[in-house]
């Protein structure tokens, strides 16, 4: 699996720059010393504890986009995945200069400890006075390193860091004291385990392609987010609803010596806050279903999931994977800790930093879902008096069997060409209606016994399996066969009344589209089919692998392929993937 290694930027050096400085156009709240590459609150309240945090770049919203009102108050940057010097850390100290003090907070790992311990040190050496009121928080929350492992280092930062940026910032903007403001960071910080899983490296801009990517079928578990190798790699890669629980296992062990970081009771007792983190480069719809398979799992082993965030938080630039923290909450009758309903408040509490997600400030529940059997009746087949057998019912089935087959096994070629002239799921879409067709086939609802009965069943397959624009061309068309076939007064379905519903339901599908042949769409060929269809079943065939072998030098003036370059498309003479779809189905069905 190939790293993504292209990127937008001016140059790879003054990237980061740029970028603080598209933060402070986002947020007018905030200002930007360059030079150091320091974000920091314009005005902040001098009476209030202040936040200070940073690390490497390419983490974003890490760190600098949790800068605003109720979470940080400044935040350094260094070059990607580099920290900042002590110099730079300094100078951000001395901006975010109060009296009442400031917490430095850092993930562990060494560059980012070193240089902000040594900035600190030499503040306090330099303001005597003020050496008391600057504490130091390290978070290692990754459980991926274990004990052995990480030895005197310990355990690497993660997205854990992110919850006690909010907390302790919630807390210092209610005007919470230095030493509860340091007491609640550490504490968060030491409930803390998070596991990040990748299906592939991340890519630094400016630097060579690395050579360490991960193979096609194959995920990491456990691997940091400056591309450090993981805890193990997975192939092939499973299914969520088994990579989801062994992450959860992890996360809280109570077993291994090794792993066993956070103290989880397992009896019933135990209330978490779940964060889910996009690495960089995970699509919506994924982490979707990630957050909803770990809020499953959490459930099933008997832990509480008291709130849920989800979204980037720490990211490792254009990764694509996705890290899950857990914060175990503090038990009832842990009586020296800070009330669970105390944490949570300060979670909620509202900021104006743009990094930090919307969540909904309230425990989740269990996910409600309607049936469609509960949401609506089911929609009535055919009330046609009597039935519309086929002349054979065991050729129509076999026909229909063979073109559902044939489309599944050309998937692979149709998908290829709808890489080039679409978006690449044409094949995936044309697999999905065939295979709910050969369901119907199987289940005995698409029968050459009700031919028209058998045409509805493929028209809700196609509204309900394909879907998008595809799916509702299919469907229409097939709806409006159904209706044409139903008002035919025959007992057979001849090829007269083929011929006739053929052409009804082709007029009835041109009063929902703009597509007209010659259109480099499914219009082309399926037009061609019905036209010459009076004529011959085998001159009609022709018509339609003319009228698709067409399409590769006609101008699209429909569908996704309109949407590219015209002679592109040309030069690369593809078929239009969809036109291939019935070119392949009219075939089969002819055999």
């Amino acid at each position: 699996m190939a790293v993504q290694s292209k990127h937008f930027l001016n140059t790879a050096s003054s990237l980061v720059v740029d970028s603080l400085k598209g933060l402070c156009v986002i947020n007018p709240h905030l200002v930007l010393d360059a030079a150091n590459r320091v974000v920091y609150l314009a005005k902040p309240d001098q009476t209030k504890v202040a936040l200070l945090c940073g690390g490497g770049s390419g983490h974003e919203p890490s760190h600098s986009g949790f800068v605003g009102q109720g979470i940080l108050t400044a935040a350094v940057c260094g070059s990607v995945f580099a920290s900042p010097s002590s110099s730079q850390v300094r100078r951000a100290i001395e901006l975010v200069n109060n009296s009442e003090g400031t917490i430095i907070i850092v993930k562990n790992y060494t560059g980012d400890v070193l240089n902000f311990g040594l900035a600190k040190e030499q503040y306090c050496a330099t303001h005597p006075d003020k050496s008391d009121r600057v504490k130091f928080v390290i978070v290692g929350d990754d459980v991926a390193v274990g004990r052995a492992q990480g030895n005197i280092v310990g355990r690497r930062g993660l997205a854990g860091v992110c919850l006690v940026y909010k907390i302790a910032g919630a807390l210092a903007t209610r005007g919470g004291s230095l030493d509860e403001v340091y007491a609640v960071a550490e504490y968060v910080s030491s409930r803390l385990s998070t596991i990040g899983v990748g299906l592939e490296h991340c890519h630094v801009p400016g630097t060579a392609v690395p050579d360490t990517h991960l193979g096609a079928n194959e995920l990491e578990i456990g691997l940091g987010i400056h591309n450090e190798s993981g805890h193990r790699r997975v192939s092939p890669v499973p299914p969520l609803d088994e990579l989801i629980p062994s992450l959860v296992k992890m996360l809280t062990s109570i077993t291994d010596p090794d792993r066993s970081f956070v103290p989880f009771e397992k009896n019933g007792t135990d209330h978490v806050v779940l964060l889910v983190n996009n690495l960089g480069g995970l699509s919506e719809l994924e982490l979707g279903a990630i957050v909803g398979e770990t809020k499953s799992v959490l459930d099933k082993r008997g832990i509480t999931v008291r709130r849920v965030v989800a979204g980037s938080f720490m990211t490792s630039l254009n990764m694509p994977g996705f890290s899950i923290t857990l914060l175990l909450l503090p038990n009832v009758n842990d009586t020296h800790a800070i009330p669970a309903d105390a944490i949570l408040s300060l979670l909620d509490d509202p900021t104006n930093a743009p990094g930090w997600k919307w969540s909904p400030k309230i425990e989740p529940s269990v996910v409600s879902e309607t049936s469609s059997s509960e949401s609506s009746p089911a929609a009535p087949l055919s009330s046609r008096p009597f039935a519309l057998r086929a002349p054979n019912v065991a050729s129509f089935n076999a026909a229909i069997r063979r073109a559902c087959d044939a489309l599944v096994a050309a998937e692979g070629e149709i998908t290829e060409m709808d890489k080039i002239a679409g978006d690449g799921d044409c094949g995936l879409t044309l697999n999905a209606g065939a295979s709910g067709v050969l369901e119907a086939l199987n289940q005995g609802t698409a029968t050459g016994e009700d031919v028209v009965n058998s045409v509805i069943t493929i028209s809700k397959v196609a509204e309900e399996k394909m879907g998008g624009t595809s799916g509702a061309l299919y469907s229409i068309f097939f709806s409006s066969l159904a209706q044409a076939l139903a008002h035919s007064s025959s007992e057979t379905a001849t090829p007269e009344v083929w011929g006739n519903a053929l052409k009804t339901a082709l007029a009835r599908l041109y009063t929902y589209t703009r597509a007209r042949p010659p259109s480099r769409t499914l219009i082309d060929p399926l037009t061609a089919f019905v036209d010459t269809l009076p004529a011959g079943l085998k001159g009609a065939v022709k018509a339609v692998q003319d009228a698709t072998e067409k399409t590769r030098d006609i101008e699209a003036k429909a569908g996704r392929s309109a949407y590219l370059a015209g002679e592109w498309l040309k030069e690369k003479r593809v078929p239009d993937p969809g036109a291939w779809g019935v070119k392949v189905i009219i075939e089969a069905l002819a055999k």
